[in-house]
């Protein structure tokens, strides 16, 4: 699947320009280039934009259970149970969601050579 969608690709947890090639070694240890096409994956940096966007994605869907949660007429044990859930909840999302979210940034970096403004970029124009 040559020059595959960057989105599907990293939905897929793989490569933007093949499709087949894996992108991580580990859990967020990216390869350092692909292992099918030897797509150079060092040039693009998600840096925190994978982890704003799956926690603020996960808190605006778990946040109003956080919060009605104290208001709800359960007994003390009850709720203590179901706040150690929605932790649970929460933190399993965010750990499942991040490795896809960091690979179709990645993916979408990599397909619009994206990079780094300096600031004589923005000086020339």
């Amino acid at each position: 699947m040559p020059n595959s969608s960057p989105i599907l690709a990293g939905l897929r947890l793989r490569c933007g320009r093949c499709g087949k090639g894996k992108l991580y070694s580990g859990y967020l240890k990216l390869n350092m280039a692909c292992p099918v096409c030897g797509r150079d994956m060092t040039t693009a940096d998600t840096a925190d934009g994978p982890a704003f966007f799956v926690g603020f994605g996960v808190l605006v869907l778990l946040a109003p259970f956080l919060f009605l949660l104290p208001m709800s007429p359960l007994p003390v044990v009850a709720k203590a149970i179901a706040f150690a859930v929605l932790c649970a909840a929460l933190i399993g999302l965010c750990l499942i969601l991040l490795p896809i979210a960091k690979a179709v940034l990645l993916n979408l970096q990599l397909h619009h050579d994206a990079e780094q403004v300096t600031a004589s970029d923005i000086k020339h124009r």
